[in-house]
């Protein structure tokens, strides 16, 4: 449930100095971005003729990311917290989707899934995708709230509207289980489809399964390697490595081959088609 630190790509109105940071920041030259944000970022409600309350919400916000990753700085959660809780109590929908995740981890601070179900939610609100997929988890799981599939799948949803990846890939479990909702693997197929094809390694995976085993799709194993082996490739999924080693000895080594050489067209295609 990792966040990436989240850039607002337009420019418009934006003080010379954030945009002198966001420049260097888009550059990897962190050393600059910090001297343009931190003075931003410290900034005590006195606003100025040349910045604004955006501006300085942003600074605290991307300061927080720096932190978080360790960009420009050495990483220091605590540090990190600081920045996000300054922009996220000014209602800053991505710093309090970050927050949340902090208390959800337990990341400088003490771990508390009730405190990042209130960040997460208030984010959420807002319209922030995130956010809404990791409150869905939260539902779903039973996580600093009471289990609740029906309220999860109603969170998913609305992330899915934006195109969240991990949304997609827990609306296709949700189908794929039954959870909320009738069992339906051709709608579970869909959404890991969607998922896998925006670079999920989860949907991947899933989507691997859905044709190894014929559910919502007829039995494949050069597709369910390829995507097993696409899946493995991520680093993320241990499984995703030994289920493709126990397909392929249902394979001839033909069929392996095949396999492979569509793995490496289906990523040079950016997933796309397969």
């Amino acid at each position: 449930m990792g966040f990436a630190l989240l850039l607002l790509s337009s420019t418009e109105g934006w003080s010379a100095d954030f945009q002198k940071g966001l420049d260097a920041y888009n550059k990897k030259d962190y050393a600059t971005a910090l001297r343009e944000w931190t003075p931003l970022a410290e900034n005590k409600g006195v606003l100025s003729l040349f910045y604004s309350k955006e501006d300085v919400i942003n600074a605290q916000k991307n300061l927080g990311g720096m932190y978080e990753h360790g960009q420009g700085v050495p990483q220091n959660d605590e540090t990190a917290v600081k920045w996000y809780r300054l922009a996220a109590e000014q209602r800053d929908a991505d710093a309090q989707s970050s927050l949340g995740f902090m208390y959800f981890k337990g990341r400088g601070v003490t771990q508390d899934d009730k405190t990042a179900v209130k960040w997460f939610r208030l984010a959420a609100e807002q319209g922030n995708a995130r956010a809404q997929t990791n409150l869905g988890v939260m539902y779903a799981e039973g996580q600093g709230v009471p289990q609740d599939d029906k309220t999860a799948l109603k969170w998913f949803r609305l992330a899915v509207k934006q195109g969240d990846a991990r949304a997609q890939n827990n609306l296709g479990f949700v189908y794929d289980q039954g959870k909320g909702v009738l069992q339906d693997y051709k709608t579970a197929l869909k959404w890991y489809r969607l998922g896998a094809e925006q670079g999920n390694a989860y949907a991947q995976y899933n989507l691997g399964t859905m044709y190894d085993n014929g559910r919502g799709v007829l039995q494949n194993y050069i597709r369910a390697h390829m995507w097993y082996n696409i899946a493995a490739s991520s680093g993320k999924i241990k499984n995703a490595s030994e289920n493709g080693d126990i397909v392929a000895e249902r394979m001839t080594p033909s069929q392996i081959e095949t396999a492979q050489k569509l793995a490496r067209e289906c990523v040079r295609k950016k997933y796309k088609g397969y």
